[in-house]
């Protein structure tokens, strides 16, 4: 049996859990409290030494980073059947799992200059926040939450991270323009590492992002949504009234944050 290390809403735990749903891989479950610090731990940090969620143990073996523990799990537990197949195919999925680091920074700068930002403020005093910034052991990543609550959307790690996202949308489409799935014509390893990052958005309230600018996006996103391992793993741990306050808090942001989306060029 698996052992995974994970967080509720974080994405990349929302990526290995779907990932594990749709093989069929049960697993012992540790869940950690983010706001917490739990990640923070010095027996956590033997785990995973970034500090970061998830962890997953397979018969002693510790593996880190989302796309990477997604890829092994469809490889030795089942056999390849989510990787596309075709050298073409193949290498564009691969591509597509590199891209999710800058994506997940793309999602977290949007996530942090916003609700979470709001919610740290109004619960945590500045010595509070100086002490969870200090906790961070990666320096750029201290030194870019620092610039987040300093400036909120005013942050240029804002501005860098609606162009990546603009042109995940837009290579997408493209995709999806093709094929049924992003991945190509069968449901594969591209759509699960993805939806964490486009449904994060969406559960901010943030679909102005797409809607009437990349056409595909909203029909793929629901069809992920209808999948039993969505709705076990993302739908099924969210409660409502934490899913509504995600939303509302949000959406306050929703037309400053369409002033600084790029230009169609």
């Amino acid at each position: 049996m698996f052992k995974l290390y994970h967080a509720a809403t974080s994405v990349c735990s929302i990526k290995v859990r779907i990932g594990l749903a749709e093989i069929g891989g049960v697993y012992e479950e540790v869940e950690l409290d983010l706001q917490a610090g739990d990640q923070h731990d010095p027996a956590y940090l033997e785990l995973n030494p970034a500090g970061v969620v998830p962890t997953l143990i397979d018969d002693g073996l510790v593996l880190v980073e989302s796309s990477l523990i997604l890829e092994y799990l469809d490889r030795e537990y089942n056999d390849g059947r989510l990787m596309p197949k075709g050298r073409a195919a193949e290498a564009a999925a691969r591509h597509w799992l590199l891209r999710c680091l800058a994506i997940h920074g793309a999602i977290n700068t949007l996530s942090f200059s916003t609700v979470m930002r709001d919610r740290a403020m109004a619960s945590r005093t500045p010595a509070q926040i100086a002490a969870d910034l200090d906790a961070m052991p990666d320096p750029v990543a201290r030194a870019k939450r620092r610039d987040l609550y300093d400036h909120g959307l005013g942050s240029m790690h804002v501005g860098a991270a609606l162009r990546t996202m603009d042109r995940t949308f837009r290579d997408m489409v493209a995709a999806l323009e093709k094929t049924r799935w992003v991945s190509g014509d069968g449901f594969g390893v591209t759509d699960i590492a993805l939806v964490p990052y486009i449904d994060r958005l969406w559960r901010l309230g943030f679909e102005a992002l797409w809607a009437g600018r990349h056409d595909g996006i909203a029909d793929w996103l629901r069809a992920m949504q209808d999948r039993p391992s969505y709705q076990a793993e993302v739908a099924g741990r969210i409660p409502a009234e934490q899913a509504v306050r995600m939303r509302e808090g949000g959406s306050k942001h929703i037309d400053a944050l369409l002033e600084r989306v790029p230009a169609r060029g």
